[in-house]
């Protein structure tokens, strides 16, 4: 029952998404990241079969990275987006990834953005945006309550706001979640919200 969310405030923009790893009816760990810091001003949050998803994300850093290394700038985040969307839409003939993206990221000139990219290579710049089985609480919570402009503190306030409601409406609701933020300053962690830790395997 994955959820990875996301929106555009006043100078930032925020992922946020479950931390599960979860197979058929068992969760393997609830301390995934599913939000991938792609460089040092984009952020990318991923859902989607758990091998594809770490497979392909992973494949997407390491060209930003070489993309930078060989030309000395990095990506523009509209770029990176332009990318991703290229890399799906070429494996969708031929081997298709089953992964849902919103990258996220801050320019200099342009200041925060956001973009959709689905499995099927759908690329949409937004103001906000969610998937997964959560996404049908976290976009009805951001329908009401977003507006452009937000603070990080009402953004966080937003994010909390769809957090309860994922993990009170959803009937297999994940329990742990991160949130990240990209500015001016750069990608980082902001904050987990966590109901339940994994437990360390105790010696015999």
């Amino acid at each position: 029952m994955e959820c990875v969310f996301g929106l555009l405030g006043d100078g930032f923009a925020l992922v946020a998404a479950d931390t599960s790893a979860v197979h058929s009816i068992l969760v393997h760990k609830s301390n995934e990241d599913k939000v991938m810091i792609l460089d040092s001003h984009k952020l990318l949050g991923a859902s989607g079969e758990a091998g594809d998803r770490v497979q392909f994300t992973e494949y997407i850093q390491k060209n930003v990275h070489l993309y930078e290394f060989r030309n000395g700038i990095p990506l523009a985040t509209a770029a990176a987006a332009n990318f991703t969307r290229g890399e799906l839409a070429l494996a969708l003939r031929k081997n298709p990834y089953f992964v849902n993206i919103l990258l996220a990221g801050y320019d200099k000139d342009i200041g925060p953005s956001l973009y959709y990219i689905d499995y099927i290579a759908t690329l949409h710049k937004v103001d906000k945006g969610a998937f997964g089985y959560g996404s049908y609480f976290a976009l009805s919570m951001m329908d009401r309550h977003y507006h452009s402009g937000m603070s990080l503190e009402d953004a966080i306030d937003l994010v909390d706001k769809c957090i309860i409601e994922i993990r009170s409406r959803l009937v297999v609701a994940p329990p742990n979640f991160v949130i990240k933020i990209v500015d001016k300053d750069g990608a980082r962690e902001y904050a987990w919200r966590e109901s339940i830790k994994d437990a360390g395997v105790s010696a015999a």
